[in-house]
């Protein structure tokens, strides 16, 4: 300003008139000589004084450091104390000749205000206008000026997240300093109850910060909060009664709070733990000394036989029920006869009944049965050491390996040749029972042969682990001999590529020989069975029909095509397409992978509607003839009845574009309505469409005005005089259209029918009390 000032006077010092200032004597009327003079030293005047204006704004505007530029030098006045550190960068809140930057450059500051206008949050992103930010908040009017000023009478607290309802929105009762504090932004209020209402809260922090749980706004002390609806936790019997400081004792949340019996009752536990913490096993609410008799049978351990006799105490010394073991052993095991032999499970053989009666059955209550020898042996023959039934082994050779002549030789099943009746007895032992029968030339082959050192398993089933000197073929047909030779005879060959195969040789593959598709003797494993693999180098169509070439070739000849698209796509030609060149549909030679079937792909170009009737050709044309149409119009949103039957489609559709025909009658026969439309534009309520002069329209069934007296005889337009849209409309009271007839100039009302009848406007209806208290 100090500058803005200095430099006006400098202008005003320069640009003062001094035409007429060199004596009193002359004036500026004077022509000649002396008026020259004039001019020519004013001229001089002005010169110097315009120079020295010049050295004055330079000289000033070097002295001031802070005026670097042309904006700062023109700066209208201070900016607001918060934005005074930025006074000298102009360009943090101005782009020159560019105004609409000026409020992204207020929100790249200001970014919370932006995601509240992104997010249509808060007060500036609920405002149904976004205008530019210097509309509302115009700076440069010093330091302390407030640039955001807020009405608290007018403003409308909705716009922000947080609606004033109940006594918030009392003025009188709560002011907006009480919650809006200095120097903390409006947006940054906390919205929680228990910032602002910390010092009123009675509970002091026993029930979290969550007020609203229980405290609306309408009213403080008015308390919603029911504990049997609002928790997880009904209160029953003296929970009832008791403080809600007796369970909320420390500054927790209400989901914190335990709801288990021990957990507040631990003190109150006369059992010290014994029983485990499921009090309302035993005890009730409504009383703790009510104790229901305890079933011991609702356990995991029901009492039965001589357990219902026996005192607690004997299973549960020192009054500590809980961990009591279930198993018979852990209380019998001094009683254990057998001394672990049989392992722990008593209940095998045992019941809580009576201890020495057994009801053990070897050969029902296991998998194993006791047969021959077996059933006289004693049980401590088998059950040397004290383990349970299931570990004790049931095969042979666990028991009787010490006596296996065949130091293991012939494996460990020696149930194939033994028996439990007697061990010596042996059965004659059938190789043909074993994975590997004896058949052809292996009948008579010595068991030493396959089996040396009587060694029986592992012994290897196949033909080339024995055979592998004798093969000929020197592995170059694998190892699998059995699909060419038998046991019966080496020579003999038994192959057939048809039957052992999976790839049977037809036409010209019969003659073929096997080297020229078996390369390097690579077989049945490796070798290709598709045609493609052995004659792509045949391909004549370089790939573009792909690799299928058993769908229109042959084996038998390789020029005989027995391609049918009928039978081979699932698009058969019919009608035009039967003559059509393959490569009219099939572009660039892709077939069946990308070909589209359906006719708009191909037909789009012949559309003569455009598009209306969607690309379904085939709902109304056929491939037989393009303009023979199958279409039915009564399948169609407007069926054809009467006269439509039987007129030109071009009558109703004059193009193509059929869906822009209107479906109402008015839509075509407006120009046929005497009636001007004064009955409305819904022609089907009175005429059909099998004869437009036909109508059984009657007045007294199809409206709720029945026509009756003088009214019978009065035309339709009589009543309706003016053009309607849609439905009829016409007033059913008296008034409505004798208001010119009423001789009373509104004086009776305007319920005419209490006096007057249809029949005779005159006859006045004797007793209508009309002119009663008038």
């Amino acid at each position: 300003m100090v500058l803005g000032f200095a430099s006006r006077v400098a202008l005003a010092s320069v640009l003062s008139p001094t035409w007429c200032s060199l004596s009193a004597e002359s004036t500026c009327s004077q022509p000649s000589l002396s008026r020259q003079l004039h001019f020519r030293n004013t001229s001089k005047v002005i010169f110097r004084r315009f120079i020295i204006g010049i050295a004055f704004i330079c000289t000033w505007n070097i002295g001031y450091a802070w005026a670097d530029s042309l904006e700062s030098a023109l700066m209208p006045g201070q900016v607001i104390q918060g934005h005074a550190k930025w006074e000298e960068d102009c360009a943090k809140c101005h782009k020159r000749f560019d105004k609409a930057a000026q409020t992204r450059l207020c929100q790249d500051c200001h970014k919370d205000i932006r995601e509240d206008i992104d997010r249509k949050q808060r007060f500036h992103g609920r405002l149904k206008e976004q205008r530019e930010c210097n509309a509302c908040h115009t700076d440069h009017k010093g330091r302390g000026e407030n640039i955001a000023p807020i009405n608290e009478s007018t403003f409308d607290h909705r716009q922000t997240n947080f609606a004033l309802n109940g006594i918030h929105a009392d003025p009188r009762r709560a002011e907006c300093k009480a919650c809006h504090k200095p120097k903390v932004k409006y947006r940054d209020t906390p919205s929680d109850c228990l910032t602002c209402h910390k010092k009123d809260d009675y509970h002091k922090g026993i029930f979290d910060s969550k007020c609203e749980t229980c405290h609306s706004d309408k009213a403080w002390k008015t308390s919603s909060f029911n504990h049997s609806k609002d928790t997880k936790y009904p209160l029953l019997g003296k929970h009832k009664a008791a403080k809600c400081e007796s369970c909320h004792t420390v500054p927790v949340a209400k989901e914190k709070t335990p709801t288990t019996c021990y957990a507040c009752h631990k003190k109150d536990d006369k059992h010290k733990g014994t029983l485990d913490r499921t009090c309302e096993t035993c005890h009730t609410e409504k009383d703790w000394k009510d104790t229901p008799s305890f079933n011991h049978d609702k356990t995991k351990f029901p009492l039965q036989g001589k357990h219902i006799e026996t005192k607690c105490k004997a299973c549960h010394p020192d009054q500590r029920y809980k961990p009591t073991p279930v198993d018979c052993y852990s209380c019998h095991k001094k009683d254990d006869y057998h001394k672990s032999v049989f392992g722990e499970k008593c209940e095998t053989c045992h019941s809580g009944k009576d201890w020495k009666t057994s009801p053990f059955d070897h050969d029902k209550d296991t998998k194993y049965l006791l047969l021959g020898k077996h059933k006289t042996a004693k049980c401590e023959s088998c059950h040397t050491v004290p383990a349970a039934k299931e570990k004790t082994p049931t095969t042979c050779y666990a028991c009787h390996k010490k006596d296996d002549a065949h130091k293991g030789a012939l494996g460990r099943a020696c149930e194939q040749c033994h028996t439990e009746k007697e061990w010596k007895d042996v059965h004659l032992f059938d190789h043909n029972k074993t994975t590997f029968p004896l058949l052809g030339k292996h009948e008579k082959v010595a068991c030493k042969d396959c089996h040396a050192d009587q060694r029986y398993k592992p012994t290897p089933l196949d033909c080339y682990s024995c055979h592998k000197k004798d093969d000929k073929h020197k592995g170059d047909y694998g190892e699998k001999c059995q699909v060419c030779h038998t046991d019966r005879t080496w020579k003999e060959i038994t192959f057939d590529h048809n039957r052992d195969t999976k790839y049977s040789l037809n036409g010209k593959h019969k003659t073929t020989k096997c080297e020229t598709c078996h390369k390097g003797h690579l077989f049945k494993e490796k070798t290709p069975t598709d045609c493609y693999a052995c004659h792509k180098k045949d391909d004549k169509h370089n790939g573009t029909y792909g690799e299928n070439c058993g769908d229109c070739h042959v084996e038998k000849n390789w020029k005989e095509l027995l391609f049918d698209h009928d039978r081979h796509t699932k698009y058969p030609l019919r009608g035009k397409h039967i003559g059509l060149a393959c490569e009219t549909c099939h572009k660039g030679h892709l077939f069946k992978e990308k070909t589209p079937t359906d006719c708009y792909a191909c037909h789009k170009k012949d559309d003569k509607h455009n598009g209306q009737e969607g690309k379904q050709c085939e709902s109304c044309h056929r491939e037989s003839s393009w303009k023979t149409v199958t279409f039915d119009h009564n399948k169609s949103r407007f069926l054809l009845r009467g006269q439509h039957g039987i007129i030109d489609c071009k009558k109703c559709h004059t193009t193509l574009l059929f869906k822009n025909i209107s479906l109402d009658c008015i839509g075509c026969h407006e120009k046929e309505d005497v009636h001007k439309r004064r009955l409305g534009k819904q022609c089907e309520s009175c005429h059909t469409a099998r004869d437009w002069k036909l109508w059984d329209f009657d007045h007294n069934l199809r409206t709720k005005f029945l026509l009756d007296g003088a009214h019978k005889k009065l035309d339709c337009y009589d009543c309706h005089k003016k053009p309607m849209e849609g439905k009829v409309v016409a007033p059913t009271v008296c008034i409505g259209c004798h208001r010119r007839d009423d001789k009373h100039d509104g004086g009776l009302g305007p319920q005419c029918d209490r006096c007057h009848n249809t029949s005779s406007w005159k006859t006045i209806k004797a007793g209508s009390g009309a002119f009663r208290n008038r």
